[in-house]
C-alpha cells in the first residue's frame, strides 16, 4: 500500500508496500508505509511516519515523530544490545538508565534469537551512515 498524500503529514520520500518486508511481521502487519516528510503538527518541520491501515482506513494509531526522535530510539536500540547490566554509565549521550537489570539479558536474548533479521538491517545501516560521513568530508 501507499503512504497517502491527502493527510496532514506529507510524505517527501516512502516506503510504500512496508507490509512486505516488515521483517517478523511481513504480509502480517499492519503498518503498510514508512515516509519521511512534513511534519503533520509544523508544515515547517520534518518528521518520519509509520502509516498504519485497518484494512479499511487510515489507522489513528498511525505514528509520526522528529528525525532526530527516530535517531535517538536508533542509539537507544544498538546501546541496549551491547549494554553491560554491571556498568552503571550509560554508553550514549542520551545518558540512558538501566531501569531493571534483570531484564537487560532479555534485549541481549532477543537480538540472538532475530540476529537473522536484525543483523542484515544494522549491516545496511552501518553501510548507509559510512556512505554518509563520507560525503560529508
Amino acid at each position: 500500500m501507499k503512504a497517502p498524500g491527502h493527510l496532514g503529514h506529507k510524505p517527501i520520500i516512502a516506503v510504500n508496500e512496508y507490509e512486505k518486508i516488515d521483517a517478523k511481521y511481513a504480509n502480517n502487519t499492519d503498518a503498510r508505509a514508512l515516509s519521511i516528510g512534513k511534519a503533520q503538527y509544523d508544515a515547517k518541520e520534518l518528521s518520519v511516519k509509520v502509516w498504519r491501515h485497518t484494512g479499511e482506513q487510515w489507522s489513528r494509531q498511525s505514528e509520526e515523530m522528529p528525525i532526530h526522535r527516530a535517531l535517538d530510539l536508533g542509539i537507544l536500540s544498538i546501546a541496549a544490545i551491547i549494554t553491560d547490566p554491571k556498568a552503571n554509565y550509560p554508553l550514549t549521550s542520551l545518558r540512558e538508565e538501566i531501569m531493571d537489570k534483570e531484564k537487560v539479558e532479555d534485549i541481549k536474548d532477543y537480538y540472538r534469537k532475530n540476529e537473522k533479521m536484525l543483523l542484515p538491517r544494522l549491516e545496511e545501516l552501518h553501510k548507509v551512515l559510512s556512505s554518509f560521513f563520507e560525503k560529508k568530508k
